[in-house]
């Protein structure tokens, strides 16, 4: 008689295949999918090569397909609406701080001397991509007023 195991996946009862001794996931597709998923997550955690191998295989992925999540929220609304309301309810949830991205500029050169125009941050305190945070050095005190 065959001895039956638990799978890790779905935790149904199985008979493991003869030729894989060590089987711990039924043949089922979805428990298949959760056994490769976990064996990439123990890969990414303990295999440096590995993670190092995705960050690249992505980032190239990336680089081909810049207009990806632009086109999937076009094509989405249900999507795009429902990541806007949970938006909402982080930003409810912060201590108020403003929100900024780090990529904002991406001149070039550096920006000049010269007079600039300033958007404030919307009223949740996210800066939009198109705002410009500056520091203005003050080069010389007024002149106190005489007494």
């Amino acid at each position: 008689m065959k001895s039956t195991r638990l799978c890790l996946a779905c935790g149904n009862a199985f008979v493991p295949l003869l030729h894989v001794p060590r089987q711990r996931y039924c043949s089922t597709k979805a428990c298949q999918r959760a056994r490769r998923r976990d064996w990439q997550n123990r890969r990414l955690r303990v295999d440096d090569d590995y993670r190092d191998n995705q960050a690249r295989a992505q980032a190239k992925w990336r680089a081909g397909h810049s207009s990806y999540w632009r086109e999937y929220r076009a094509a989405h609304p249900a999507y795009r609406e429902r990541n806007r309301g949970m938006q909402r309810v982080r930003n409810a949830r912060r201590n108020f701080e403003a929100i900024a991205k780090m990529d904002v500029i991406r001149s070039r050169q550096p920006l000049g001397s010269g007079f600039y125009m300033l958007c404030d941050a919307d009223a949740a305190g996210v800066a939009k991509m198109d705002a410009w945070t500056v520091h203005i050095a003050v080069l010389s005190a007024p002149a106190a007023p005489p007494i």
